[in-house]
């Protein structure tokens, strides 16, 4: 197959290095000025670069990429863009991580089949690995919720006098503006913490009723 080669580089975010990736592609010996480089994260495939390189490719091509998964970040994106560069724009795929996925044109029909097998068979194991990822994740939050852990930021600190502010506010005698002031914070702030406060203590000290008090 007669054609220019292409490296395609990507890291997730501008923080991560792409220096494995580039010697990859200069022992293969990839071009320096066909090298593209790319920092943004495959969770969607809007990837400018990527998607200018895919419309300078042509027939005969050949794109070359350190591991699968800097074609897409699921099964179904990788799978898609591998039938799109193969059969839509007739370019060959070298995947420097996985010998097998190699299609230039020097290799036979049963070549081809087996990288169209192997590069099935990694996807699907790759999206199973990180459904099962996020599933132990939930997992491990719910259980964590169970035992009393608590996620998201930390509650600021409230001030000696809030407890018996909130129960005057719980019985009505003071508003949670009012309250709110005295302590320093907002009212939404106050009347939030006080409401969680007085159903988790249940205040059946006295036989008032409690009625909450006003905004």
């Amino acid at each position: 197959m007669s054609g220019k080669t292409y490296g395609y580089v990507r890291v997730s975010t501008k923080g991560q290095k792409e220096d494995r990736q580039m010697i990859a592609m200069r022992e293969f010996g990839v071009p320096p000025d066909c090298i593209v480089v790319e920092k943004q994260s495959g969770k969607d495939f809007e990837r400018p670069i990527y998607l200018q390189l895919t419309r300078t490719l042509k027939p005969g091509d050949v794109l070359v990429v350190k591991s699968i998964d800097r074609l897409g970040r699921n099964y179904e994106e990788i799978l898609e863009q591998w039938g799109i560069l193969t059969k839509d724009k007739r370019v060959a795929i070298v995947v420097l991580d996985m010998p097998l996925l190699d299609t230039r044109e020097n290799r036979d029909l049963t070549g081809v089949l087996v990288a169209d097998i192997v590069l099935q068979l990694l996807s699907y194991v790759a999206q199973t690995e990180r459904e099962f990822i996020r599933q132990r994740q939930a997992e491990g939050i719910a259980a964590a919720k169970e035992k009393g852990v608590r996620f998201g930021r930390l509650p600021i600190p409230m001030p000696e006098r809030f407890e018996t502010l909130a129960v005057d506010w719980g019985y009505g005698r003071i508003s949670a503006a009012q309250a709110g002031r005295e302590l320093g914070v907002s009212r939404t702030t106050f009347k939030r913490r006080a409401e969680k406060w007085l159903q988790a203590e249940g205040n059946q000290g006295s036989k008032e009723p409690l009625i909450l008090g006003s905004p």
